[in-house]
């Protein structure tokens, strides 16, 4: 499926500003996303990153998301959910997959924890649409973190992506360097800094 075509047919035929829960793994991932999006939804950017390791630089990278929200001017104000640090959820969801390679199940473990979580959410919250900004980077899997996403049962709908698409990576970049963001050098979680040690 070319999931970008697929969310082009779905905002063609958006009607109102539905809600989207839109979970966010950092400030750079997000800005493109954001900027793209809120022509077309009411957006609550969700912050539920299990995965970041040390408690340190989770709460850098949270920083940066509020801040980034705080600065960046939409047609819709975005608002933010912020998620306790909860790394033992993460260190059991990925339990016995330690050596996995990057963009190995490992991976896919922690894509279907966070959107998981975000589901339930987006359902108790009584939002219209769930999303993730985890497909802008040209290091994820796009099919596999979609796959994730429709698999999981919710009263609000799953929007596909590839946010990479349209330049989308590029543009990323770009707003990072405008807003000064804060970019980090790994995925997040302690096997991907080990991969990654600078």
């Amino acid at each position: 499926m070319n999931f970008q075509k697929e969310l082009d047919t779905i905002l063609q035929n958006i009607e109102g500003v539905p809600s989207l829960l839109l979970h966010s793994c950092c400030a750079p991932c997000s800005s493109y996303v954001i900027s793209y999006l809120t022509k077309y939804f009411d957006i609550t950017v969700f912050y539920y990153n299990p995965n970041i390791f040390p408690r340190e630089e989770y709460e850098k990278r949270k920083e940066e998301q509020i801040r980034f929200i705080r600065e960046f001017k939409t047609k819709h104000p975005v608002k933010f959910i912020d998620c306790e640090y909860d790394s033992e959820h993460f260190f059991r969801a990925v339990n016995g997959l330690e050596y996995e390679p990057e963009r190995g199940r490992r991976c896919t473990e922690c894509f279907r924890l966070r959107l998981t979580r975000t589901a339930y959410e987006a359902e108790k919250r009584n939002f219209d649409w769930f999303a993730t900004t985890l497909t802008v980077s040209p290091h994820k899997n796009a099919e596999e973190i979609n796959k994730t996403g429709f698999a999981i049962p919710c009263t609000a709908k799953y929007l596909p992506s590839d946010f990479k698409k349209k330049d989308g990576y590029k543009r990323s970049i770009e707003l990072s360097e405008k807003y000064g963001l804060y970019r980090q050098n790994y995925c997040g979680c302690i096997y991907s800094k080990k991969n990654n040690p600078k």
